[in-house]
């Protein structure tokens, strides 16, 4: 079974709470076994339990770098799935529902939203059910197959010689194995995947086991037809990671001495990984034990963090956007004293609490700008989850090399985005500690803050025998004494600004800008962040039908490489800039520093990812001359 892509799109749906992750996760693994590179995203509510969320997984010939609006299997519990995913199906594409959920009417689904519940109304009518939703999507070729899910758990308990309610725990498996036999995967790939995912326990392998027994056996009673496997294409151990993973498993690589965090959706997920691996071997043969610290607040994690990177420790906080807010009083105090400090931000959708769940990047001027007055910091945003472990390499050696902040920009949508990734090599970013002040036995003062040419002196650190210095929040003279002496004032700002004029010469170009696809092609994507598989899906659909197209993901966004995206930007004649907030914040921050105005602006700010399809359709419409200056992507399904 073949979706009219390169990818198969996936997607199980059921109230939070109801293992709709672990069956996604199982999912994914049975297509990893199968030897098909996989990508999947997790949407989910803010409240703990109880109202809907969704899990997508694209697979197939082509290794997936979005996901799609339109998906060609469906694999529902209850109605509530059905009624908010039935209009994303695509012809030819496939529904497993519960059949006990036929008969249920709009008015009974009591957590739909009132907008669903309209434009559901709009489609078919006030009163719809399930069933004419179902009679809808099959006139359009859609084969909607009910499931007696209660037939074959009686069948499991009888099996077993136990009441029904004690084996409803697997009643999930049962639907991604017959949706696994359907898109054809083998059965044998399928039970390897729940041996790894329950080794910890023999009793739910067991269990599962047989709940992917039953379930074929059923399929077979019913005589739906099983697809054909896919052409494997991965030979080679993979792993599938969230960018969570990915940048703490960098920051580990990096030598990581010290992280302080306070809880914040989605940035949590990182620092409980650490919390997690507190000890790790390094491939040098060291033992990395480094510290993570739930702290009282914001102001105490990046604080601790200073104080940590001060001492010479590799030192990193992790939040989202208002807990950023709360730091940029710590922010601004690290850039007075030129600290080597790591900032992993992870965007959602704000202002104030905003959408928690939900992705957005809408803080790219706020990272640039946050804070009192003028000092130096790096903003750098990743595009995948792998770029996410180099660049938390990375990070760490900036901080140090140039002796300022480093924001380390990333999204709601890559937290939950899972993607499979063949290797990840802590080698390949050798670590740079910048260059440091000597001890002296004499007890000198130092020069912690001395006026060098490139604006970088070296690093003096606390703690050290015969290295007395002074660090303090207000202005300084080259020892850190306090003074308000106008020249000493101008010799210090422009100390701290040279090494942003330094940062662009010394960066390859690489990581200032990524470049991919036909060189001098007339039509160029510029996008920044997670919206790079978007933007290479949808250029490869555009290719395949005749178009030249190229793709630009800047990397490095502050100081803005005005000089390396230049190149690029006078050899195409339409630039396109996609970005996943309303304003158009790169776009804007583009022009105040170059004077180039894009083509097209490009823009999405529903919470929700840009997804390679519908980025395609309407890029298409640019190509034809009928895009508008501004398009605005919207999808009321998702």
């Amino acid at each position: 079974m073949h979706s009219n892509d390169e990818n198969y799109y996936w997607r199980i749906g059921g109230p939070q709470g109801t293992g709709i992750d672990t069956s996604a996760h199982l999912f994914a693994r049975a297509c990893l076994f199968s030897g098909l590179p996989v990508l999947g995203r997790r949407e989910y509510h803010s409240n703990i339990k109880g109202r809907h969320s969704y899990f997508d997984i694209a697979a197939g010939t082509a290794p997936p770098l979005s996901v799609a609006e339109r998906v060609d299997m469906l694999v529902a519990y209850e109605a509530e799935t059905l009624f908010r995913h039935l209009p994303s199906m695509r012809s030819g594409g496939v529904v497993l529902f519960d059949q006990e959920s036929t008969g249920v009417t709009l008015q009974h689904s009591p957590y739909l939203d009132p907008s669903v519940r309209e434009r559901l109304a709009r489609w078919a009518g006030a009163t719809a059910s399930v069933d004419e939703l179902l009679a809808l999507v099959s006139a359009g070729g859609v084969r909607c197959y009910p499931v007696s899910y209660k037939r074959i758990m009686q069948a499991i308990a009888d099996e077993l010689r136990v009441k029904v309610k004690q084996v409803d725990r697997i009643r999930n498996t049962v639907g991604v194995a017959l949706s696994a036999l359907l898109f054809g995967l083998d059965k044998g790939d399928l039970c390897r995947a729940v041996e790894q995912l329950f080794c910890a326990s023999s009793e739910h392998v067991t269990l599962n086991l047989l709940a992917i027994e039953h379930a074929s056996d059923y399929l077979l009673q019913q005589g739906w037809p099983v697809g054909q496997p896919p052409q494997p294409r991965m030979q080679e151990r993979s792993l599938l990671l969230n960018v969570s993973q990915s940048v703490a498993l960098g920051k580990l690589a990096g030598g990581l001495g010290l992280q302080s965090y306070y809880p914040i959706s989605p940035a949590t997920d990182e620092s409980t990984f650490l919390e997690a691996h507190s000890t790790v071997s390094h491939h040098d043969g060291r033992t990395l034990q480094p510290q993570v610290v739930q702290v009282e607040d914001e102001i105490a994690a990046i604080t601790m963090a200073s104080g940590a990177a001060l001492t010479g420790v590799r030192a990193a906080t992790a939040t989202s956007g208002p807990g950023l807010s709360l730091m940029t009083e710590g922010l601004g105090w690290a850039g007075m004293n030129e600290v080597p400090l790591v900032i992993t931000h992870y965007q959602r959708g704000g202002p104030s609490t905003g959408m928690p769940t939900r992705t957005e990047q809408g803080d790219l001027q706020f990272a640039i700008h946050s804070g009192h007055g003028e000092f130096p910091r790096m903003v750098i945003a990743s595009g995948s989850v792998e770029q996410a472990f180099y660049d938390a390499m990375h990070a760490f050696n900036y901080a140090e090399r140039y002796q300022l902040p480093v924001i380390h920009l990333l999204d709601k949508h890559l937290t939950s985005r899972y993607e499979t990734i063949t290797d990840l090599n802590s080698a390949a970013v050798a670590i740079d500690r910048g260059e440091r002040c000597e001890a002296n036995a004499a007890g000198e003062r130092l020069h912690p803050f001395r006026l060098d040419e490139d604006g970088i002196s070296p690093r003096a650190l606390l703690g050290v025998p015969g290295c007395q210095h002074w660090q303090t929040g207000v202005e300084h003279d080259e020892y850190g004494l306090v003074s308000e002496d106008p020249q000493m004032r101008e010799w210090m700002m422009e100390k701290r600004a040279a090494r942003l004029a330094a940062i662009p010469r010394e960066l390859s170009l690489e990581a200032q800008i990524r470049c991919d696809g036909d060189e001098g092609a007339p039509l160029l994507l510029i996008g920044w962040g997670s919206t790079r598989g978007a933007l290479l899906d949808a250029a490869a659909r555009l290719r395949r039908e005749g178009q030249q197209v190229r793709v630009m993901m800047v990397r490095l966004l502050w100081p803005f490489p005005a000089a390396a995206l230049a190149a690029e930007w006078q050899r195409a004649t339409t630039r396109v800039v996609v970005e996943e907030n309303f304003s158009g914040q790169f776009a804007a921050l583009l022009r105040e520093q170059t004077g180039l105005q894009c083509d097209h602006l490009i823009v999405k700010y529903s919470g929700r990812p840009v997804c390679g399809d519908a980025l395609a359709d309407t890029l298409f419409t640019i190509v034809e001359g009928k895009g508008e200056p501004r398009l605005v992507l919207r999808n009321p399904w998702e």
